[in-house]
């Protein structure tokens, strides 16, 4: 696994992070893998395809990422876990991890705004699986009523400051990039399993 050579700042700034949230591991964006197939899974197989701001697609395209990327060196990757919960039947495990998912979100702003203020002013974050923000995307609410949408109706997000993309929307093969920072990401068998949930800012 590679290791980012930290310098004092990097080091100070991990610090800040940590204070936040204390599970963080800073890797270089050369463990970032994009690959083009992973917004097949968003587009064929996901019912948020479209209805979330935060997702395919409206957000950033596998080349657009490259290109983001490219312009980074550091990166820190966000762990946090989600219990389910038992009472909620299968078909509707997803919504066991809404509290969670929205406290990954929250979390990651907070990690972002911290970086920027700590002197990254690129900074970034990217968050895993759809915003849950809101309970309804406005998205949503317009494909309800009939409303033809365009990529300006992103204005129309009700938390615009800190609402960010997840990584997989964006292209990202968060499976082998998390091999990559020396993770052992698998496949969950059982919803009632708890599930290791992985938030993404990019520092400078």
């Amino acid at each position: 696994m590679q290791v980012v050579a930290m310098n004092k700042d990097l080091e100070n700034l991990l610090s800040e992070l940590k204070a936040v949230h204390e599970d963080l591991r800073l890797i270089p964006t050369e463990m970032i893998v994009v690959s083009d197939w992973v917004r097949l899974k968003c587009r064929y197989g996901c019912n948020n395809y479209g209805n979330h701001l935060g997702c395919p697609p409206f957000s950033p395209t596998p080349a657009e990422t490259r290109a983001v990327l490219s312009a980074y060196r550091t990166a820190v990757l966000v762990r946090f876990e989600a219990k389910p919960d038992g009472k909620l039947p299968a078909k509707h495990a997803s919504r066991a991890f809404s509290n969670s998912v929205v406290k990954m979100q929250k979390t990651v702003a907070e990690l972002e705004r911290v970086a920027f203020l700590a002197g990254c002013y690129k900074a970034f974050g990217m968050n895993a699986m759809p915003c849950a923000l809101c309970d309804t995307c406005v998205i949503e609410e317009m494909h309800k009523k009939d409303q033809a949408v365009f990529d300006l109706d992103s204005v129309r997000c009700k938390n615009k400051e800190i609402m960010r993309p997840s990584m997989e929307a964006c292209g990202i093969d968060v499976f082998k990039t998390l091999q990559n920072a020396g993770f052992k990401p698998r496949v969950l068998k059982d919803c009632k399993e708890t599930v290791e949930i992985f938030g993404l800012i990019l520092i400078d």
